[in-house]
């Protein structure tokens, strides 16, 4: 079976319910420049860096463990001519050697599984981050709190206790960039498309109807309740 995402997301640009003018202003609110060096975990294909990168001129290590994403992002950054300020590691960040206080930013956009949780995410950024600079996550939030019967949390909180969980790790969020319904409909609705695309071009597919199971499910809890109950932002903390 082909894996799920590297089909689903195959048109995003930017793999998370955000867009480029957001993440342009969180490289404004870093304060990136040609000096600045950023840590991306689970950078997929690079479309934040390759946006920030383009923009303030900064240097950005990315970490990919999916070879399929990592390949997408080396062919995107020399399309973009931009090797000499992103480089792709292809590694499962959990088990990389990061450099200690090597980054002025270090930040995970929607892949704080990478260390089980957002808790256990934010320590590994800090520590990655020099004194004064920033961790920077961007990590799902429930609007509604407690939410309904028979939905389960997904080891998610509120919009306040996630920033709570930044104060525990020692960290100060300093800026937050939500996403909006819009966001959230074109991250979802691209994967729709392109796992329609794929299904009409392999109606014969062994794996077919498991592919179809999967995303007809994932439509249908969007539908259902994801899109009025879940948000997702990215936060940016300083470091002391």
């Amino acid at each position: 079976m082909p894996w799920y995402y590297a089909v689903a997301e195959r048109d995003h640009e930017i793999q998370n319910p955000t867009s480029a003018e957001k993440i342009l202003l969180l490289g404004e609110r870093l304060r990136l420049s040609p000096d600045s060096h950023v840590l991306d975990v689970a950078c997929g294909k690079c479309g934040p860096a390759i946006l920030l990168a383009r923009k303030f001129g900064c240097a950005i290590t990315g970490i990919e463990r999916a070879s399929e994403f990592a390949a997408e992002a080396r062919e995107r950054i020399a399309a973009s001519g931009l090797a000499d300020r992103i480089e792709v590691i292809e590694a499962d960040a959990s088990r990389a050697e990061i450099e200690p206080a090597g980054y002025d930013a270090a930040m995970c956009l929607g892949a704080s599984f990478v260390w089980a949780d957002l808790a256990g995410t934010l320590p590994h950024l800090r520590r990655a981050t020099r004194p004064g600079g920033h961790v920077v996550v961007g990590e799902p939030y429930w609007r509604r709190w407690p939410l309904p019967d028979g939905i389960g949390d997904d080891g998610y909180v509120s919009l306040h206790d996630t920033v709570d969980r930044f104060r525990a790790a020692g960290l100060t969020v300093e800026t937050l960039i939500d996403s909006s319904l819009d966001d959230w409909d074109r991250y979802e609705t691209l994967h729709w498309q392109a796992l329609e695309d794929w299904l009409a071009a392999h109606p014969g597919d062994p794996e077919a109807d498991e592919l179809r199971r999967r995303h007809e499910a994932n439509r249908d809890g969007y539908l259902r309740w994801q899109r009025d109950l879940l948000g997702w932002a990215i936060f940016v903390g300083r470091n002391p």
